[in-house]
């Protein structure tokens, strides 16, 4: 595995509580408890307050499990909590702007959807990229599934971690990671359900 997220389990837990009746502490309590080392926040209506809160919780929370805390869309909360990193869509703040912020030591993430963007990506010095969707979701407006052949390409042209993201489930999450790519990002097929069990039968085919 490609440097940043190396010696880790290949799960990327989205938190997101509009999948699950559950608030932001209680979902990465029981994924950190379950073995999950990387959990992104991400929050479409909260305030900002509110979010920073909340934000500031999770991050003493996975300091405590020695996991990465990545915050979805917001620069400002990710450096002002203390977050190891931030992902950014490509509408969101350029890259560029978003590391005179958080400096070197944080980690940048960036949505891709097409070889072009993970290959820009990278060359502007992103640490890590999301690749998707892989398959068809029903989480968010993703556009038009990329497939496995596709996930195959970008990860032979790119030398930063590929983080597949998309309609990934327990069932077919071995195939993605088999196509090349680092870890998984998963919401739905996580957080639906016994969340801590979807997470240990995850933890034991991806081994």
């Amino acid at each position: 595995m490609r440097r940043v997220f190396k010696g880790i389990p290949p799960l990327y837990l989205i938190s997101d509580t509009a999948i699950s009746n559950l608030t932001h502490r209680q979902i990465c309590r029981r994924a950190l408890d379950a073995g999950v080392r990387v959990i992104q926040m991400r929050e479409k209506s909260m305030s900002k307050r509110e979010l920073f809160r909340e934000a500031m919780y999770i991050r003493r929370l996975t300091h405590r499990y020695n996991a990465i805390f990545i915050i979805n869309d917001y620069v400002d909360i990710a450096y002002l909590v203390g977050a190891d990193g931030v992902h950014l869509g490509q509408d969101d703040l350029p890259l560029k702007e978003a590391r005179k912020i958080l400096g070197r030591k944080r980690l940048i993430g960036i949505s891709t959807h097409t070889l072009r963007q993970a290959i820009k990506a990278e060359i502007e010095g992103a640490d890590y990229i999301g690749y998707g969707p892989i398959f068809y979701t029903d989480t968010k407006q993703a556009g038009r599934p990329k497939g496995i052949g596709s996930l195959k390409r970008v990860t032979v042209h790119v030398n930063i971690p590929v983080v597949a993201i998309g309609g990934i489930t327990i069932d077919n999450a071995r195939e993605v990671l088999d196509a090349g790519a680092d870890l998984v990002a998963m919401i739905s097929g996580i957080l639906r359900g016994d969340i801590k069990g979807n997470i240990r039968r995850f933890m034991a085919l991806s081994r």
